[in-house]
Formats: structure tokens, sequence, C-alpha cells
């Protein structure tokens, strides 16, 4: 195992340090787990609090700022934060209008953030959880039941965040926050799989001329294993199955082609011409693209396509100013 690292028993707790020592104005607790924004808390806004397990960087604590989260809590390598740590954000940034959780559809995450949430509630704070489950890849996996929460975490947390630094309430907060998860879909594929520092070996083998379709950002099973592709039939066999399950002809989209953790971005920018090729084709249009590395895997080769069906005000909010270590425009 080469990896960039002191110890695999202090992955996390290094890479707050370092991020802490990067971006000064976050407020980074390594010990504790927890990632805030300076300005926390905001009195009488919602505030946003996401996480999950470490791994998928800049996803969550590389977007915690202004016009996006307001605090991230980062678990272990591809393990769920405890609910104590989630309370700790909770509380941390709560401002008197309520907290949102943002929760991706993992047994662990849904579980943990939930408990935390009343504790919360215990406290007199009103919290509402919307879960993210756009994966159309596969049903179940070895993480959970149902679909899984993958690269449109990102839209969520982009679009409800714009809202709450407007000032909206809970509900309104909410309410689009599940919109945003209803209209989008992801699809990703592995070239090759990642080692968590802890186990020392790859999530899974593949062979020298194989891909994996359908892969979750934990390293799990996807639909098929297949024999390597060209790009565009990669980005054919992705986007064939979003259409499948939302059809997209008509459609104004926000298209993010997102790099596993391992992919160059020179490869990147291919799948994404063809996956503008693919979507003239059917008769949508990208209307907002994004990308780059944003929800990751380690070192994973590969990449996922996430699409989301715009409307005016979607697009609006996604227009709208961010300022964060892994996002940032507009200001």
């Amino acid at each position: 195992m080469r990896k960039l690292i002191n110890a695999p028993a202090d992955v996390v707790a290094d890479a707050l340090r370092g991020l802490a020592a990067a971006h000064p104005a976050l407020r980074v607790d390594p010990d504790e787990r927890t990632v805030v924004r300076a300005d926390a808390p905001r009195p009488g806004k919602v505030a946003l609090v996401s996480g999950g397990g470490s791994g998928h960087e800049p996803l969550h604590g590389g977007f915690v700022g202004p016009g996006m989260l307001d605090a991230a809590v980062p678990g272990e390598v591809f393990t769920s934060p405890v609910p104590d740590q989630i309370l700790a954000a909770t509380m941390a940034v709560q401002g008197g209008a309520g907290v949102l959780h943002i929760v991706k559809n993992y047994t662990g995450d849904v579980l943990n953030f939930r408990m935390a949430a009343e504790l919360a509630e215990d406290e007199g704070i009103e919290v509402v959880p919307v879960i993210v489950n756009d994966d159309v890849a596969v049903e179940d996996s070895t993480f959970t039941a149902g679909r899984r929460g993958t690269g449109a975490t990102l839209f969520v947390e982009k679009i409800a965040g714009a809202l709450a630094e407007e000032g909206a309430g809970l509900a309104a907060v909410a309410a689009v926050a599940r919109e945003v998860n209803e209209r989008s879909r992801s699809f990703g594929v592995a070239l090759s799989p990642c080692t968590v520092p802890a186990a020392g070996r790859p999530t899974f083998e593949l062979g020298e001329d194989e891909i994996e379709l359908g892969i979750g950002i934990h390293g799990e099973p996807g639909r098929e294993r297949v024999p390597a592709m060209p790009a565009a039939e990669v980005v054919d066999a992705a986007l064939t199955a979003i259409d499948a399950d939302m059809p997209l002809a008509g459609s104004e989209l926000l298209v993010l082609v997102n790099g596993m953790g391992g992919t160059p971005l020179i490869e990147q920018y291919i799948a994404y011409a063809a996956v503008s090729d693919w979507l003239t084709a059917h008769g949508a249009t990208a209307a907002r693209p994004l990308v780059g590395p944003y929800v990751t895997s380690l070192e994973m080769a590969g990449c996922m396509i996430s699409v989301c069906r715009l409307t005016p005000e979607l697009t609006r909010l996604w227009d709208a100013p961010v300022e964060t270590p892994g996002l940032r425009w507009g200001r």
C-alpha cells in the first residue's frame, strides 16, 4: 500500500488538521471531528449539516461555507460519523430556525443521523432530515437498503444551501432539498478499485481488461463487470441507465461528470464531451455543466455521471454565490 499518509489510524485527524491549516476561515476540530463555517451560528438562519465517511473529499467538509453547508461531520474512512459528532455539529450551528440534516442513503448514516436528531430535539432544536438516494445502478447494496446516495448529494447541498442563505424557513429549505433529490439521478463506473488505509488492500478486484458498471462510492458491487470499452460507450451505458429511470428528453439539466479520485482531468473532459454528444442526440440540454473530482472514492479510477432536471428556480439557486474550499463562484 503506497499512500501519502503518516499512519492508517491517523488519516482523518491528520487530514482535518491540514484542512484547518489550509482554510483558516473554517472552524475545524480534529478531535471532535467537526467542520463548522466561521460565522456560525447565524441567528434566524436554517442551518445545514451533512456528513458521512471520509474518503469522498471534497464532500462534505470541503462544502462548508457561505451558500452551502453550515457544518460537516467526517467519520473514519468509509465509516459513518457517530451520533455524538453529529449532535455537536448540530448544536454548534443552530441559530433558532431549525437544522436540516442532509443524509446519504447508507444504513449507518441514516441510523446515526436519526439518533442525533432525536438527541437534538431533546434540546429543543427542530431537525428535519432529507435522504439522498440518487443512484440508479442497484436497488440494494452492501451498505444500504434502497438506492445509494451518491453524486447528487452535491446538488442538494448547494441548492438547499443557497435557499437557506436567503433566509427561507426550514420547511421550504427541506422541500427544495427533496425536490432536487427527486429530480436527480447518478450512475458510476469504476476502472480500478481503491484501498482503505486501515484495510491495506483493494476493496474489490478487477481483471486487467475489466471495468465495473454501477459502482458505489465505497467500492460496493455494481450492476455488472464488463470488458473495458471506449469512453463514449461507458457514457452511453451510464446515461442509458439514467434515462431508463428518469427520461431526459426535453430537459434542461445540471450535469456533473465526477472524477472518482484517480481519474485525470483530461479523461473527465473526454467523458464530458461524450455526455454532451449523447444529450444532444437524445433531445436534452446540459444547461449547467460541472466537471471535476467532487465526490470521490479515495484513489479509485473511473467517473460518476449525475444529472438533475432543472427548473428556473433550481437554476437560480444553483447559480447563487457560494464560497467553500471545494466550490466557489459569484463572490
